[in-house]
């Protein structure tokens, strides 16, 4: 076999056994080579295994020298785009206000979308930048970005538009999703926001291709499952994948809508209760969880130990948002998952890859195996835990993608 590129020197090859794990055992299943070596052409992996099984011929060769590598890390969701800053709810929340108080009185979500509205779609693209840049030192290869600070449609589209610009600065995969955020305050608008979305913003998203997904934020101070049936059937219609936001802070049926529309994640899930865990067990729907807001604003973590213990499928992301979950990295976010959430380091290494991966619906990454893309991290040390086990430090010396070193 003769290859562009032959990785040797890793003290620990580890990656997720098989496909996306749809039941809890699966995720504590991680291959673990030792003493081995990865070959990559075209920037896909052809090989991997012992550097003393390898006999083929490599162009070039790199040493890791004995450090541990695993697959590079993916976030499935996150609020990346965005203008101005959420400094006043801090400190009115760090005061004794709650999340929902402030978004009542015009803060949170809707402090955000006025200064997004504000914002040029240049200002938005450089803003967005040094933020993409920390999620990527993170080890996060690819990357989910919501739109939903926008809020009219010209505002949705100016946001979606400028995540297609951020693709070309940044090494990383941009997946792009349109966020149904929150609804107008008055019922009378809030119908017609409805009406709007189904007949305008989303035929227009589908059309030009600039998301391949829909959210929807279903919670009490948010949209109803009865509008998020209406907005999801019709992406559903333009040949959209769709997702929901959900029991974040109440249960009003968000969940069991997503898991009866077939949604490829429900995320947030901190208000999930155990008569819920079989429903969702029984569903091909990942929960991914979030562990930043927990930490961030001080509200019970999603039962991530339940879930798995249920047979449920887990993910993890940053939710990287200016309100609740001011998180760049996301190794830490893994890091809290098993602080808060209560995974094991081998779960929350499969709930950073390979099922983040079944939650954006892509295949050909979130494993180290031939014919998948060669997207993998070198680690500082040479075992592999040290990547959930360290806090205020980045354990990731070398990201790789499409087998090419892109950030060090």
């Amino acid at each position: 076999m003769n290859v562009d590129l032959l990785i040797t020197g890793i003290s620990q090859l580890v990656t997720a056994r098989g496909g996306g794990a749809k039941h809890g055992a699966a995720m504590r299943e991680l291959e673990v080579i030792r003493e081995a070596s990865i070959a990559i052409t075209g920037g896909r992996i052809t090989w991997t295994g012992r550097f003393l099984d390898w006999d083929g011929q490599a162009s070039a060769t790199v040493d890791v020298e004995g450090r541990a590598v695993v697959p590079a890390l993916i976030d499935p969701h996150t609020h990346a785009v965005w203008a101005g800053d959420r400094l006043a709810d801090f400190d009115a929340r760090t005061s004794g206000k709650s999340y929902e108080e402030i978004l009542r009185a015009g803060g949170g979500i809707r402090s955000s979308i006025r200064a997004t509205a504000a914002a040029s779609q240049e200002d938005l693209v450089c803003l967005a930048v040094p933020r993409i840049n920390r999620l990527l030192h993170s080890g996060a290869t690819t990357i989910e970005i919501k739109s939903g600070y926008g809020f009219t449609t010209a505002a949705e589209i100016a946001m979606l538009e400028a995540i297609q610009r951020l693709r070309a600065v940044t090494p990383a995969r941009l997946l792009s999703t349109l966020l149904i955020h929150i609804p107008p305050s008055d019922a009378a608008e809030r119908a017609r926001y409805v009406i709007d979305t189904c007949n305008d913003l989303i035929p227009k998203v589908a059309t030009r291709k600039l998301a391949s997904a829909v959210d929807v934020f279903v919670e009490q101070e948010a949209w109803h499952t009865e509008e998020a049936a209406l907005i999801l059937e019709c992406a559903k219609r333009h040949g959209m994948k769709i997702k929901l936001h959900t029991e974040q802070f109440q249960r009003i049926g968000g969940l069991e809508l997503g898991v009866r529309l077939g949604v490829l994640s429900v995320d947030h899930l901190e208000a999930c209760v155990s008569e819920q865990l079989a429903l969702l067990a029984s569903s091909s729907t990942i929960a991914t969880i979030l562990p930043g807001v927990s930490l961030h604003l001080g509200i019970p973590a999603a039962p991530g130990r339940q879930l798995i213990d249920s047979g449920v499928a887990v993910a993890v992301g940053t939710d990287l948002n200016p309100g609740s979950s001011p998180l760049f990295s996301a190794v830490t976010a893994l890091a809290l998952a098993v602080r808060l959430n209560g995974l094991t380091a081998s779960e929350a290494l499969v709930a950073g890859t390979v099922n983040a991966a079944c939650a954006l619906d892509v295949i050909d990454i979130g494993r180290l195996e031939a014919g998948l893309h060669a997207d993998f991290l070198v680690l500082e040390g040479s075992d592999w835990r040290e990547l959930v086990y360290t806090l205020g430090a980045n354990p990731v010396r070398e990201v790789w993608a499409q087998g090419q070193r892109v950030a060090r």
